[in-house]
């Protein structure tokens, strides 16, 4: 199955800087359709009103983590099948096992380039 490269994407990272490094990155790979929020909640709100393609998350925010984004959009009928990436400067295990048990589909942990990023979305996407 091939991806859509137009896909609509959510990044959610409280640092504009990441922000824009994560856009930057997904363009190299192809992605333009990105969307941002700086939070969990906003992210939450821009997925109740825009069916994305993949969610590139942080962990670390407030008020609502990525954790905490991630265990809300699995207990969405709408939203749960939507695919999940963490990205985090933890790489402690009980975040990994943690995040896999609240059903997250892939795991980056900073800092990463665009290799990595593709490599992790093809193992979620499939190839591209």
């Amino acid at each position: 199955m091939a991806v859509d490269m137009n896909m609509p994407i959510l990044i959610i990272d409280d640092y504009k800087t990441m922000l824009r490094i994560i856009r930057n990155l997904l363009k190299q790979l192809g992605f333009d359709n990105v969307d941002e929020a700086t939070d969990g909640s906003a992210a939450l709100a821009k997925m109740r009103t825009k069916q994305y393609g993949l969610i590139i998350s942080d962990w670390n925010m407030e008020p609502m983590t990525g954790y905490q984004l991630l265990q809300e959009v699995r207990s969405d009928e709408a939203l749960k099948a939507t695919p999940f990436i963490m990205i985090t400067a933890e790489s402690k295990t009980d975040n990994v096992i943690a995040a896999k048990k609240a059903g997250v589909n892939n795991y980056i942990v900073k800092p990463f380039n665009a290799a990595t990023l593709k490599t992790k979305m093809s193992a979620v996407l499939g190839d591209f």
